[in-house]
């Protein structure tokens, strides 16, 4: 029989009726709920607000009906509709209402079964369904068993660690047997989101809601261990802090009382003010400013500088010097084991070594490696000092542009600190470290001084024993430093600072050394870094040769060991996708990997027409090929220079040009070979700057070849200044240029006769791979460079082959 319930409404004209509702047998009342799960077997209280769920109460206490209680989706939505409820809710008993006083109503209800919504009815002043009553899935064995015992020891550990949990709970926990109430209780006890209890409250499986719920209070129960740490660490550091607080409250108090103020937390200074062994003065300053640290109150800002000036003194390695261990073998087996090839070198390192031993007290010079990026120029000083058995410190004088940053600050700036001489002294801890200045050519000049300046007595022997840093304004002895410097560019270094250095210059490598140091060097590092180690991975010897000649060009291996590199990432692929057996990489495989080749051979290309000719120009990253064009175009005589060429260089192609005007019959031209022309000479490269005087010869020969209309040869290049008489005079930078020629591949470089004092400057490999001709005058060059039209072998190649490696200047 269905309940009739009268619902007072409005008609539409004020007047007030009485409508008769009828209320089906089979349909449940629907409660929505905005943030409540209730799980069947709890007893819970529900508080209502809203007019429908009043009206859905009232309806159910009158007439004895159960109520359903159902999640909403959003809890933001005051009036729910079918789509804005879940499907599955609680079927409950309503064991008493309650109105509050201040207008709120309240239920306790008793919740028995899951009911699923089948639909709801409409015309009904609140919520009303059909449904459907679950039943869940029951299943017995061990595994049931299990999982209810792990909940229920779980259920246990995290009650314990809630703060003020009712004892029936544990009680509870402990006597209740059925697998499907203890996961009903636990699901209502553990404080999740509603969503996730409501995939609780729809998983009718108990197999699966107890391990479910094993999940989320394993979960729960970890959080809540964590959060009691958390507090019970925060408790002991806020006691501690009481604590402290108090006790330097009465600490001061006493202090006062005595007039000591700050005596205790000077007493720790004073005794590492003896402890240091600093020199007289520093000791006597030292123990000044403590005494006016003392008089000092803790809160001023003048307390926190003198006491940090302090901290220092104590810091710096006054006394401390480290053990020299000089054993020439050793540092001789250890340079051969770090660097390849630089013979010179080394043995000027080890006579730097061999001479401290026999002279300890004897001040040593200053070394200053200069050379091109990626010679091993740091390495070099690593591995000095591991020879030596010291500390080795560095400092990167790249951009420094402040005195303040070689010297320090004067301590009536805030914030003042010492320079980066003395912080690299304390972080070695010994007087006597390596000490490397790196990048010297790159001190830059600012409005705050000239830094190269304040390294004039860092680096003179026979002042750098008192050197005076602005912030400690005491004497430091530096003279037991090794210091070491390093340069690429040795023009760049100002006169004064180059005079105290000994400059050992570090020459490119060759084709043959790169193949070397990367067989013995790069490979593995990159194999190491690449994680391939353990793994059968290997590079053949012409699979490097091709990196070296196709996708490298400079002086040093910076740009190779990254080729490598990427190289080796393709192997560690292949290996990490699970590639079995040994992986060798050759020749066939680097264009797949690095693509086509980055730099080829273009002499012959170049040099396959009159007027073209090969030269030679050394650039701060080693040297490098320049080629000088030629050609006659309808004018007035007049001379056309491009290619952002400086004053020096326009100035030797104006005396090439007048020189070829001189020489027009015994080139082989008519004498009026030039009237209606003019001439037109390019250096490619235009948007790179080019000075110096050494491409007299080449950019003569270019004129000499397109005025004869023969070739220069594609296998030779020159280099060296002319003079108006058709001398060929010395140039500098013989060294890189022969290595540069070398790289290229070429057969035959001319170079000025009076530079042949150079020739033990040039490595043995070069000189066996290149025919060196020392020229005295410009007909010995034409001879040479025109006496074979047709000679060369070297493939032609891109525009970019000897350009891409230049920087941001070239001097020729």
């Amino acid at each position: 029989m269905s309940d009739i319930y009268e619902h007072q409404g409005d008609d539409g004209d004020g007047t007030s009726v009485t409508q008769a509702v009828r209320v089906p047998d089979d349909v449940l009342l629907v409660l929505p709920l905005r943030d409540q799960v209730v799980f069947p077997g709890a007893v819970s209280q529900v508080s209502l607000g809203r007019d429908i769920s009043v009206a859905a109460a009232r309806e159910a206490v009158q007439h004895q009906r159960k109520l359903g209680l159902v999640l909403q989706r959003d809890p933001q939505v005051d009036v729910p509709g079918a789509h804005d409820l879940y499907e599955v809710g609680t079927i409950v008993s309503v064991v008493r209402y309650i109105t509050a006083p201040n207008g709120m109503h309240h239920l306790i209800v008793q919740a028995e079964r899951r009911f699923r919504v089948l639909d709801y009815v409409p015309g009904l002043p609140f919520l009303a369904a059909r449904f459907e009553a679950l039943s869940e899935t029951v299943a017995r064995g061990p595994e049931i068993e299990a999982f209810s015992a792990a909940l229920r020891q779980k259920a246990a550990d995290a009650v314990e660690l809630l703060p003020q949990v009712s004892s029936e709970i544990p009680q509870a926990l402990a006597n209740i047997e059925s697998p499907s109430a203890l996961a009903d209780l636990v699901a209502g006890l553990i404080d999740v989101k509603g969503a996730q209890k409501q995939e609780l409250l729809e998983t009718t499986d108990v197999r699966s809601r107890l391990e479910r719920l094993v999940e989320m209070v394993s979960r729960r129960l970890e959080v809540l261990k964590l959060s009691r740490e958390i507090e019970e660490q925060t408790q002991e550091k806020v006691n501690e802090r009481q604590r402290e607080y108090m006790l330097r409250e009465q600490l001061k108090t006493i202090q006062r009382e005595l007039g000591e103020d700050g005596s205790v937390d000077s007493e720790d200074l004073e005794a590492q003010i003896r402890e240091a062994r600093m020199p007289e003065e520093a000791e006597q300053q030292a123990l000044r400013e403590l005494r006016r640290m003392r008089s000092i109150p803790e809160a001023s800002a003048e307390y926190s500088l003198v006491r940090t000036y302090l901290e220092w003194l104590v810091a710096l390695p006054w006394s401390r010097l480290d053990e020299e261990q000089i054993d020439i073998a050793r540092a001789r087996e250890i340079l051969d084991e770090d660097h390849y090839g630089l013979e010179k070198v080394k043995k000027r390192i080890l006579e730097y070594l061999a001479v401290r031993k026999l002279n300890p007290s004897g001040r040593s010079p200053i070394l200053c490696f200069v050379g091109p990026p990626g010679v091993g120029k740091t390495s070099l000083g690593r591995s000095i000092a591991r020879a030596l058995g010291l500390e080795f410190v560095r400092a990167s004088l790249g951009g420094v542009h402040d005195e303040a940053e070689i010297r320090g600050h004067r301590r009536t700036y805030v914030g003042a600190l010492p320079g980066s001489i003395i912080q690299s002294i304390r972080r070695a801890g010994t007087r006597n470290p390596v000490f490397m200045l790196d990048e010297m050519d790159k001190l830059g000049v600012g409005f705050h001084g000239d830094p190269s300046s304040a390294l004039l007595e860092v680096l003179d022997p026979q002042q750098n024993g008192s050197f005076r840093d602005h912030y400690l304004d005491l004497p430091f002895d530096l003279g037991q430093v090794l210091f070491v410097a390093t340069a690429n560019v040795l023009d760049a270094i100002p006169g004064p600072l180059r005079d105290r250095m000994e400059v050992i210059e570090l020459p490119g490598y060759t084709q043959d050394e790169k193949l070397e140091i990367a067989r013995r060097y790069l490979v593995q590092r990159q194999r190491e870094a690449n994680g391939l180690d353990g793994y059968e991975v290997s590079i053949t010897d012409p699979a490097i040769g091709t990196i070296i000649d196709g996708y490298t060009r400079e002086a040093g291996v910076r740009n190779l060991e990254r080729e490598l590199g990427a190289v080796l990432r393709d192997a560690a692929v292949r290996v990490s996708e699970g590639h079995e057996g040994p992986i060798a990489i050759d020749v066939q495989d680097i264009a797949r990997i690095l693509g086509q080749p980055k730099f080829e051979s273009e002499l012959r290309l170049r040099t396959s027409v009159p007027g073209v000719a090969t030269g030679l120009a050394w650039t701060p990253v080693g040297g490098d090929l320049l080629f000088m064009e030629a050609t006659q175009v309808p004018g007035h005589g007049k001379l056309i220079l491009t290619g952002q060429l400086g004053d020096v260089m326009r100035e030797s192609a104006q005396a090439a040009v007048s020189l070829a005007k001189s020489r027009l019959t015994q080139l082989g031209s008519s004498p009026t070979a030039l009237e209606g022309t003019d001439l037109h000479i390019h250096v490619p490269a235009g948007a790179i700057p080019k000075d110096g005087p050494s491409a007299g010869v080449a950019i003569y020969v270019a004129l000499a070849s397109l005025l004869s209309n023969r070739q220069v040869r594609s296998d030779i290049a020159m280099t060296g200044e002319i003079s108006l008489r058709g001398l060929v005079l010395p140039v500098g930078g013989i060294k890189e240029k022969v290595l540069a020629a070398a790289r290229a591949g070429l057969r035959t470089v001319m170079l000025p006769e009076r530079n042949a004092k150079d020739l033990q400057e040039i490595p043995e490999s070069a000189r066996e791979q290149l025919e060196i001709i020392w020229i005295r005058d410009v007909d010995q060059a034409l001879a040479i460079a025109l006496g074979d039209p047709d000679g060369g072998t070297q493939d032609s190649g891109s525009e970019d082959e000897s350009t891409a490696q230049r920087g941001s200047s070239l001097l020729v």
